[in-house]
């Protein structure tokens, strides 16, 4: 089938319907035999391979668009049910089709493995969420466009844990393998961080607070990349040409300048 690229529409949830993108193919008398979800779902050959092919992908999609388009127009609670338990079995079954892409992001994009079951846990969610919102009349192949879903989704959770990290140097006398970050004494409650504020807006090229190696350093050592890796101070230095010790020296004095900013605000 040709892809449309300017004939469909998005339609929003509605009554806690699903959204769906609107083709005009749905309004012709031979919509239903043209998009009818029975053959598909029952045809589970498709759940024996490794990958669900991108032409297969978009005719589940497809049917899947227009299942929930007749549970939208459907007047009767019983056909309504019918036409959306026919939705979510099509949806379920692209998403078990492709959940490899899963697999392939979550081991290219994330190096740590303490965090690879929650990283798939929530990449799940993102793939059912890029099932839903793929139109599958486009000129893109699904594969493609969730992918791209699920870099952006690591990329943001591995900021965030980032972010973690920082924040619990900031509040804690020593990181976890024992290098000192900050002055030694204890600090008070009314000393600590508030995190809430945003830690990462220092971090940015135009921030005057922390020098351009202070950042560059900060960033390489607590993960603000798309691998969400923390390295330790002798990989940093080797990545920026400096001893460990100088690494050690260079984040001791940032994190120092970031809780003293911190505590000002």
């Amino acid at each position: 089938m040709p892809a449309h690229t300017t004939s469909t529409r998005r339609v929003s949830r509605r009554n806690r319907l699903p959204a769906y993108v609107f083709h005009p193919s749905f309004r012709e008398k031979t919509a239903i035999q043209q998009y009818d979800p029975a053959p598909l779902l029952k045809d589970t050959s498709d759940t024996q391979q490794p990958f669900m092919p991108d032409e297969l992908t978009r005719e589940f999609a497809r049917r899947m668009h227009y299942a929930a388009y007749r549970a939208h127009q459907s007047t009767q609670e019983a056909t309504r049910q019918r036409w959306l338990d026919a939705y979510y079995q099509l949806r379920d079954r692209i998403v078990l089709g492709n959940r490899k892409l899963i697999f392939r992001a979550v081991r290219r994009r994330v190096l740590q493995a303490s965090h690879t079951d929650d990283f798939i846990s929530d990449c799940h969610i993102v793939l059912i969420h890029a099932v839903a919102a793929f139109n599958p009349w486009l000129n893109i192949r699904f594969s493609t466009y969730a992918y791209t879903c699920l870099v952006r989704a690591l990329s943001r959770q591995n900021q965030r844990l980032a972010t973690d990290r920082l924040s619990q140097a900031l509040s804690f006398d020593s990181l976890p393998d024992g290098e000192p970050n900050v002055p030694a004494a204890t600090p008070s409650p009314a000393s600590e961080p508030r995190s809430s504020l945003p830690i990462d807006e220092f971090l940015r090229h135009d921030h005057p607070l922390l020098t351009d190696r202070e950042k560059a350093i900060l960033k390489l050592r607590f993960g603000w990349g798309d691998n969400g890796g923390a390295p330790t101070l002798e990989q940093v230095g080797r990545s920026v040409g400096l001893s460990k010790e100088r690494v050690r020296q260079v984040q001791a004095v940032a994190l120092h300048k970031l809780r003293a900013a911190l505590i000002q605000r």
